[in-house]
């Protein structure tokens, strides 16, 4: 990549020297693995801590879920479920007040309240094409953007998994959306990219993504994978309960690691900060 670091609320990433941890913060009532468990206050403020001690790099917190089929929410919801947290975690700046905090949202008017509230980064998992104004808002807030692949919605994506040439078409999708962020004003140092594994993708899809990861260090864009707790691995495990998948998250994160990832978006961060410093001795010489 042309520029190796990006440096976000004064923590510097630099991009290839290490994997970094990106912790999941769902507030709300129904995502697939932990809906219902932090859509408190207290409670998304006691796992936030968690994430900290446990060496969380960013903390994404999402008031959307965006499991199969899962029902889109209102605007005042969303905003409802994601500002408080922003807010209450920006107050505690003992605790939080160095850690970058991103905001999973597809709506320009949540990530601009967000940011205004104090969020860092914002992680659209539509690469901004549910939004028309999410390129422009993100420009203009002069924050990070990630950008995932999709096809459809998360109520019809399942429906949408059959590909001509998979890599192929999430690189043109992921290269055409870096271009439009670049075109609204976004520097393309500011620009993170997901395959979006699980979304509109098979189980053996998932994998592929996986084996073949390399082939987008093409785009010169900083890599995000999110493999935690997903379908395939239960599939693999032939482990239906989500949050018995650990381990085989675990063997996900390693093999992202192997194919160099740049950051993993996971649930339980305490056992993937070790599955990273392991893996990344292994696979960076980064002792």
């Amino acid at each position: 990549m042309n520029d190796r670091k990006l440096t976000i609320r004064n923590k510097t990433f630099e991009w290839g020297k290490r994997t970094y941890l990106m912790g999941v913060l769902n507030v709300t009532p129904d995502s697939f693995s932990d809906g219902g468990d932090f859509n408190t206050i207290e409670s998304a403020l006691a796992q936030s801590e968690n994430m900290v001690k446990s060496g969380v790099d960013i903390i994404d917190i999402g008031g959307q879920s965006t499991r199969p089929g899962a029902a889109e929410i209102s605007l005042a919801e969303e905003l409802d479920r994601v500002i408080p947290v922003v807010n209450m975690l920006r107050q505690k700046a003992d605790i939080f007040g160095s850690v970058p905090i991103s905001v999973d949202t597809t709506r320009a008017q949540v990530a601009k309240a967000a940011v205004d509230a104090g969020a860092d980064i914002v992680n659209d998992i539509s690469g901004a094409t549910f939004d028309s104004e999410m390129l422009s808002t993100v420009a203009q807030l002069q924050v990070p953007i990630i950008l995932m692949h999709i096809r459809g919605t998360p109520q019809t994506m399942q429906k949408l998994t059959d590909y001509q040439d998979l890599m192929g078409e999430i690189g043109d999708f992921l290269q055409s959306r870096i271009a439009a962020a670049v075109a609204a004003g976004i520097d393309k140092s500011q620009i993170i990219i997901d395959p979006g594994i699980g979304f509109a993708k098979t189980y053996s899809q998932s994998l592929e993504i996986l084996q073949q990861l390399p082939k987008f260090r093409v785009l010169d864009c900083p890599i995000l994978v999110g493999v935690s707790r997903k379908s395939f691995i239960g599939q693999i495990l032939q482990q239906p309960e989500a949050k018995q998948r650990i381990w085989g998250t675990a063997a996900a994160c390693t093999g992202a690691i192997a194919n160099l990832a740049d950051i993993l978006r996971v649930h339980d961060v305490r056992e993937m900060h070790d599955v990273c410093l392991v893996a990344d001795a292994i696979f960076r010489n980064q002792s």
